[in-house]
């Protein structure tokens, strides 16, 4: 009997992923650090899904993991902007990249599907949207974003020399099922949570919608249909800062943006809250180095590669919104104060 290894299989992607995987009728070991929350792998069939326990930037806990499997889907990643230790942040996507890797090439693992992220590409201006050929045009980039960007490097080198890879770049993922909001989609139980009662300034920037359960199926087809050596954008629909929460509020009956903030006062903002952060602990909602990159520039892209070569497909982002709104409703994410100012004119989203 075969398997399929998933790292990060308790996270939002790898959960949706394993359980995807599992429905298609296939057997998987679902790869976790000891002590993580199994909330999203509850409920799977044991004689189909069972979990190991390891670490990705320790090599041969994932050799031990891999026995018995012929495919491997390295999901795991720390999505966290922004850390006063950067290698807390650096060590999992680039050492445990190699590590996993490493422990597959000595497995012989026929095939492997790699998610990285359209945060390796950099950013483009509207009139461009970003291919996998674009080169990456940071300088001094956030933590995360250097992460992003090194990961892939060593995964295509790994590729070059033979490993028999297939890497795919998700652009900004949400939809339901996203237990633990990262940076990027913290932002809709932020809307929330007040109610939006007043309206709030946003940047002239973009960013590209898609859905977690297009992606997952994008690493299906990644796997199925993928070439090796090559990369797969799988992203959405474009949305400038502005479309993304006007759209919200056609959905949610509550205040749509109001004033576009500059660039720069979006950086005095991250500063700040950075300083905070330093301070007083915690995680900032926004760092300089991402306003500077990111707040009047745009992370569109295009998934004609996926389209031709897997067949991929993705909805639409109102449609993706409405389902993240309803999830994070529905699971407590948002008080009941707040959730009650909410129209819900969601439609058939499920």
């Amino acid at each position: 009997m075969s398997w399929t290894l998933v790292t990060g299989a308790s996270g939002f992607v790898g959960s949706r992923l394993v359980r995807a995987l599992v429905e298609r009728g296939e057997n998987v070991k679902a790869f976790v650090r000891a002590g993580s929350s199994l909330r999203q792998l509850k409920d799977l069939p044991p004689e189909r899904c069972r979990l190991a326990f390891g670490d990705i930037t320790v090599e041969h806990t994932v050799y031990r993991a891999l026995s018995d499997c012929d495919r491997m889907y390295h999901v795991a990643s720390s999505f966290k902007m922004w850390d006063p230790k950067p290698e807390t942040i650096l060590a999992p996507a680039v050492d445990g990249t190699r590590a996993t890797l490493t422990a597959a090439r000595k497995r012989g693992i026929d095939k492997i599907v790699v998610t990285s992220s359209v945060a390796a590409l950099g950013t483009t201006n509207a009139d461009a949207p970003m291919d996998e050929e674009h080169a990456f045009n940071l300088a001094d980039p956030e933590t995360y974003i250097l992460s992003k960007y090194e990961a892939l490097r060593v995964t295509m080198e790994m590729a070059e020399d033979g490993l028999p890879i297939v890497a795919v770049l998700p652009s900004g993922i949400f939809g339901p099922g996203d237990w633990k909001p990262t940076p990027t989609r913290e932002s809709i139980p932020g809307y929330l949570r007040p109610g939006a009662r007043m309206r709030f300034p946003v940047t002239a920037g973009g960013i590209n919608i898609v859905d977690v359960d297009d992606v997952v199926q994008g690493h299906i087809a990644a796997m199925d249909r993928g070439r090796i050596g090559e990369r797969y954008i799988l992203g959405g629909e474009d949305l400038s800062f502005r479309q993304m929460f006007e759209t919200l509020s056609e959905l949610t009956g509550l205040a749509p943006p109001g004033s576009t903030l500059s660039g720069g006062m979006a950086q005095m903002g991250g500063r700040l809250m950075e300083l905070r952060a330093r301070l007083f602990g915690g995680d900032p909602d926004l760092t300089f180095r991402m306003a500077r990159d990111y707040a009047t520039a745009y992370a569109w892209v295009t998934s004609k590669k996926a389209e031709a070569d897997l067949g991929y497909t993705h909805r639409a982002a109102r449609d993706t919104l409405a389902r993240s709104v309803r999830w994070f409703l529905q699971h407590g994410y948002v008080p009941e104060a707040s959730a009650r100012r909410v129209r819900l004119e969601l439609g058939a989203a499920t």
